[in-house]
Order: C-alpha cells, then structure tokens, then sequence
C-alpha cells in the first residue's frame, strides 16, 4: 500500500520494516499480495519518513491503477432523483425566462439555484469536517464509514502514487497512523468547497503536526465527494507536500 510520504502501491507479503516519524522502527509480518518493490520517501507531512521493505520481486502484469471516479451505485432515492430534476428542470427554465427576456422570472429563478447550491455547498463542507475530525483521532471505523466504497476510491498520500479500491485505501490509513500518537494537530486554511451536480470538492491548505514534533508538514488537499443515496461520500484524497 502507499503511504504519507512513500513512492508506490504495496500490500505487504512478507516481513515489513516501518521507520516511525517519532524514531525507531515497527516490524510486521502479514500475509497478503505485494503490488511493489522496495519504496521509500524523505517527506512524511513533511515530518521524517516511512519505508516498506520486501524480498518478493514485482508481479508480472501488475500496474498501478490511474485515480478515476466512476459512479457505481445506480439506485438513487426519490428525494435525491427529484433534487436532480429540479435543478436541471430550473436551468432549463432559467434559459427559456432569457430566452423570452422575462428577466424577472430569471432572476427568481437564479436564486432558488444559487439556495440549492449553497446547501449542497454546506453538506459538502460538513462531509469534508467529518474526515478531518476522523484524520485528526485515529478513528479508522469513523473513516471507514466516509468513504465511498468503490473500487474507484483513490488516496494519494503526500510524496506517493495513488491507491486505488476501498480496501486498500482503509489499508493505508491503518499504516499511516500506526506510530502515531492522538489527537493530531491538524489546521486548514484557505478552504474553498465546489460542488457540480452529484460531485463535490473542497481544497486547502493543510497542517499537520505529530505529538513530539516541533515542526508542521504542510499540503495542498484537494477533497472529492460524490453523492450516494442523498449523502456526500469521499473518493478521492489527495495531498501534495508544499515547503514551508
């Protein structure tokens, strides 16, 4: 699996030297398939860095797969349908009110969309506080229930290639946070949330800082949220490490 701050995707298949942010190391010895070499990286929230070091060779046909969203779940409620159909609905009409430069009724009509956005907007954002607060605790179970489980979820860890599937990217975490200590000091800023239909994103500015640290590791999160069932699932994370 790919981690903050390391190179590739691996599952892990043999045994695993973790180098801790906070110094020493953490062997583990699991069972399941390795997508890759040896990784490694100099950037962990900017903070140290994590190596996963194995002896099975790279498997033949064995590729990282591209970070994509692709709607699996079909099988919207009414409420949400009708949600879909009144803003496309409200679009049209805004274009038939210009069109016959009732201009009045466009601009009743500009409102209800703009009302409309704002609260998927405010969902989105909730969603998006949601993660940070699982981020900032440790809670894998609260993070797992964020998630859209996809095989198209994808994760890109600070300094890493992505990590494609629900449950590699739960996998992740768990790596990620285990030489931890919580809670995290986690800070956004420059918060900007977007929404186009049934997706939504939020990027910013996050710092991260870890119990013994005395530095902060900075990113540039982009946060995609698509709507399943009338609620906003994440689907894509991912941070880019910035100097500070």
């Amino acid at each position: 699996m790919a981690l903050h701050g390391c190179g590739s995707l691996c599952k892990v298949s043999n045994t695993v030297v973790c180098t801790s942010l906070l110094g020493g190391t953490t062997r583990l010895i699991q069972s399941y398939p390795i997508h890759c070499n040896m990784v490694s990286s100099s950037s962990t929230f900017g903070l140290g860095s994590l190596k996963l070091h194995n002896k099975v060779p790279f498997e033949a046909g064995c590729s990282l797969r591209p970070c994509r969203v692709k709607r699996e779940d079909k099988n919207q409620t009414a409420d949400v349908e009708s949600i879909s159909v009144d803003e496309d609905t409200l679009k049209v009409d805004l274009e038939t009110a210009i069109q016959e430069e009732n201009y009045v009724e466009a601009a009743k009509i500009r409102d209800i969309l703009k009302e409309l956005q704002e609260d998927s907007k405010a969902s989105v954002l909730s969603a998006n506080t949601r993660f940070y607060q699982a981020f900032r605790n440790g809670d894998l179970a609260a993070m797992q229930s964020l998630w859209s489980k996809s095989e198209k979820a994808c994760c890109v860890h600070p300094g890493a290639k992505g990590i494609t599937g629900y449950d590699d990217v739960m996998e992740s975490w768990e790596v990620v946070w285990m030489n931890y200590e919580f809670p995290l000091q986690i800070e956004l800023k420059d918060v900007e949330t977007h929404v186009r239909g049934e997706v939504g994103y939020v990027t910013c500015m996050e710092f991260v800082k870890t119990k013994g640290s005395s530095s902060w590791g900075a990113q540039f999160v982009t946060n995609v949220f698509e709507r399943i069932d009338g609620e906003w699932f994440i689907c894509i994370h991912h941070a880019s490490p910035v100097d500070i």
